[in-house]
């Protein structure tokens, strides 16, 4: 399995698997990550951090505050962050030849065509791409999801110790 694609419902704990493989793996990937901008008890936005930099970059990339023109429910999607980190740190780990990180691939970046295409040069490209994806049948998400080139795991409550196992086993074998 060299393009791993995780799914399940929000909160199940896709994010966390991704990184619990990169830590326990202490592979040297690039990619991004996402996590939530709490305030008190509410989330109130997503922040993207950058994977495989000693600087990290992080920025907001969607927020209850913001008045864009993109919008996923009362979130305003910051199209610009995600290019400059997500799909910039993407394109890096292409050329450097590093395992690929992407979380997520969802309804928010979808609104990037820059994002879409570096998605697809990734899963076409020789490298593993470890990512999650929506469960949302978007039509880009159902074109992804049909290639022959990806496996798709769906995260469980009673899984997710399975598949942390099973993902490290199949990213040791990689060449």
């Amino acid at each position: 399995m060299r393009n791993i694609l995780l799914t399940g419902r929000p909160g199940i704990g896709k994010t966390t698997l991704i990184l619990k493989v990169v830590k326990t793996l202490n592979v040297d990937a690039r990619g991004f990550y996402t996590q939530e901008i709490r305030k008190g008890n509410a989330r109130v936005g997503f922040e993207i951090v950058e994977i495989g930099s000693d600087h990290a970059r992080r920025g907001v990339f969607a927020h209850t505050d913001f008045n864009k023109r993109y919008k996923v429910g009362r979130y305003g999607v910051n199209i610009s962050i995600l290019e400059d980190i997500g799909v910039k740190t993407i394109d890096k780990g292409i050329e450097e030849k590093k395992p690929i990180i992407i979380d997520e691939i969802g309804r928010m970046e979808l609104y990037s065509k820059k994002f879409r295409e570096m998605v697809i040069l990734a899963l076409n490209s020789s490298l593993p791409v470890l990512a999650t994806i929506t469960m949302s049948p978007l039509p880009f998400v159902q074109d992804i999801k049909q290639r022959k080139d990806v496996t798709i795991l769906e995260i469980t409550r009673d899984n997710k110790d399975k598949l942390l196992e099973e993902i490290i086993t199949n990213f040791q074998a990689l060449p």
